[in-house]
């Protein structure tokens, strides 16, 4: 009996379940449940397992470039990097209410594996979640523009609840590029969440994005209910370097 059990499960993908009961038997604990105690453990057993699956799945979907956790940042006072303000943004509290956070700094100190640490825990927390590069992304738009399957691409960015634009500025944007981002910042205005970072200064974003009107807009909309943060101190690159020596 119990082996056309498991067979069935398996058949039925329970996975979780599975695992569980036959633990269970092989253990020869299942007389020390009562059969409502038996059949919570092994539910709450697939529940786990397909909440991890999901988990597992958004990270893949989000294509992050680095692998980052809340748990591994280093708050060393030199970095300007408030914990309180961190640990806050990582309940996910900023994606519920469409905000964005916005992080600059020097080259190496960490802004990219602070803003994919925070996607991280937005895909734990159950967010849709997507990583790029900003400049293969504006890239890949432009040719999408030429293909005809620009909307198509807009309409995945706009399924997204968090879309990380990492290394955001290293060079101005020319006519296609603004429009595009202004694009993309109206559609996720209210929407969605923008985790953007920058070596340059918000303030130097009006340069980058170039045409005031345009640069307005979409500073505006950026800007407005965002979070930002400014990393300080040496390249933590180097440092490891250092420490390697």
């Amino acid at each position: 009996m119990n082996e056309s059990t498991v067979t069935k499960m398996k058949q039925m993908k329970l996975n979780g379940m599975c695992n569980a009961f036959k633990t269970a038997v092989e253990s020869g604990k299942t007389d020390h449940y009562t059969i409502d105690q038996f059949v919570s453990i092994i539910i709450d057993a697939e529940w786990d397992e397909r909440h991890n699956r999901r988990i597992e799945r958004s990270i893949k979907n989000a294509r992050f470039h680095y692998k980052s956790n809340i748990e591994t940042l280093n708050f060393d006072v030199s970095r300007n990097l408030d914990r309180t303000l961190i640990l806050r943004l990582a309940e996910c509290e900023f994606v519920k209410n469409n905000q964005n956070v916005l992080i600059t700094g020097s080259t190496g100190v960490g802004k990219s594996f602070l803003g994919t640490a925070l996607g991280y825990q937005a895909c734990i927390e159950g967010y849709k979640v997507s990583y790029f590069n900003t400049s293969k992304l504006f890239a890949k738009l432009k040719i999408a523009k030429a293909d005809g399957s620009y909307l198509r691409e807009l309409a995945k960015l706009e399924r997204q609840d968090v879309i990380i634009l990492d290394d955001f500025g290293l060079q101005a944007l020319d006519s296609h590029n603004r429009i595009t981002l202004l694009e993309i910042i109206e559609d996720r205005h209210n929407n969605g969440s923008i985790i953007v970072t920058s070596q340059i200064p918000v303030q130097g974003w009006y340069d980058i994005i170039g045409e005031k009107a345009i640069a307005d807009a979409i500073l505006d909309r950026l800007i407005h209910q965002s979070h930002r943060i400014e990393l300080l101190g040496e390249s933590m690159r180097k440092k490891r370097s250092n420490n390697n020596v």
